[in-house]
């Protein structure tokens, strides 16, 4: 089994938060569309013949699309690969974007999946995001969406300054009293070269706090299993049944195609990226050629990436399956390394997996590093 992602890469407004590659100016759509059917069917034969089974519409913003450009596109894939009886197909989707019409319309496509950016409740912080929606139209996408869509996710983000532990249990809970299954929830990040750095530096926008990120993460976990939801990735939490086979497919290492400018594959042993520039994708394509760059993994490349994408699952790091894929010697380093992390009690091993605990799971990211190989070839 495998996905296809495609990205969309427009966007109507520029979140102060955001690295993700987009253009707010949408002149060049109609050609890029057709790039990304052209794309799809160039490189049909990367996944061997391999089912696909979610297709996921990321950007950027991919709610700006027309449903019958989605449809085409949809289309493309069934086209060029075979593709399971009922698939996730995701779209992601900004609240302003989804009137009632745009709603039903996407109902009666082939989406059966909505990712909604809400990421906060509050005036004050969708304002210091830049956000494009506001309040209003975030409760009143979801109790449109709730009606028309079983299965929906709702991003929030946490660690946004001035936001206290009290509004964000807030959040948490105003996204719940809509029902939906799943929740998809970040620390806001600052990244370089992003406006949000640059007002941190000026002093126009607090800086971000971690122990208050930490502290949020936290309350997170516990207001969400008290509702049922299970933490089965670090930024991920759904009902039984409504985990993102998306982004399960990509923490458990299966392949997936990205399409797009910018977008990211993986087939097991190499891992590629398209050029992050619209023009220049566009203008390659248009030649029957790939605006393309491609690494072949060393085992020490693929241990290090089961290492992370492992610890940030409830599926953890199987000790059986890094003897089988990649020797003992890999072992034996796993088990000095995370020694430490075990006695500090963030990591435990049961059945032969090591799994993060609940105080380790903020930490994974920066624990995986600590256990990656660097040296051995």
């Amino acid at each position: 089994m495998a996905g296809i992602y495609i990205h969309i890469p427009f966007c109507k407004q520029a979140c102060f938060y955001c690295d993700f590659h987009f253009s707010t100016s949408l002149k060049k759509k109609d050609e890029l569309i057709t790039c990304l059917i052209k794309e799809i069917e160039i490189r049909k034969e990367e996944l061997n013949n391999s089912i696909i089974e979610t297709i996921y519409f990321g950007g950027g913003t991919p709610s700006l699309l027309s449903t019958n450009e989605i449809k085409i596109l949809v289309d493309a894939v069934y086209k060029n690969h075979t593709v399971v009886a009922f698939p996730e197909i995701t779209l992601e989707a900004n609240p302003d974007d989804l009137s009632k019409e745009k709603i039903i319309e996407l109902s009666e496509s082939p989406v059966n999946r909505l990712s909604i950016g809400v990421q906060s409740f509050f005036e004050q912080d969708l304002k210091l995001m830049n956000r494009a929606h506001n309040s209003k139209e975030a409760k009143e996408s979801l109790s449109l969406a709730i009606r028309h869509f079983d299965n929906i996710s709702v991003d929030l983000i946490y660690g946004i300054p001035d936001c206290t532990n009290e509004q964000w249990r807030e959040n948490i809970q105003t996204a719940l009293s809509f029902g939906v299954p799943h929740i998809s929830s970040y620390a806001l990040t600052v990244e370089p070269k992003t406006a949000l750095a640059s007002f941190i530096k000026k002093g126009i926008i607090k800086n971000v706090d971690d122990e208050k990120s930490q502290e949020q993460f936290l309350i997170l976990i516990d207001e969400l299993e008290k509702a049922g939801f299970l933490h089965y990735e670090t930024s991920s939490f759904g009902k039984e049944g409504f985990f993102s086979k998306n982004n399960s497919s990509y923490w458990l290492g299966k392949s997936y195609l990205g399409i797009g400018p910018s977008a990211h594959s993986f087939d097991g042993k190499q891992r590629s990226w398209n050029v992050r520039n619209n023009t220049t994708y566009i203008k390659v394509i248009q030649q029957n050629k790939l605006p393309i760059e491609r690494e072949t993994l060393s085992n020490t490349d693929r241990y290090n990436e089961y290492i992370m994408t492992g610890l940030r699952t409830i599926w953890g790091v199987s000790l059986e399956k890094i003897n089988r894929d990649f020797g003992h010697k890999y072992v034996t380093y796993l088990e000095i390394q995370s020694k430490k992390h075990i006695e500090q009690e963030l990591l435990y091993i049961e059945n032969g997996i090591l799994i993060t605990t609940k105080k380790g799971k903020f930490l994974s990211d920066g624990i995986a590093s600590d256990l990656f190989m660097i040296n051995l070839a």
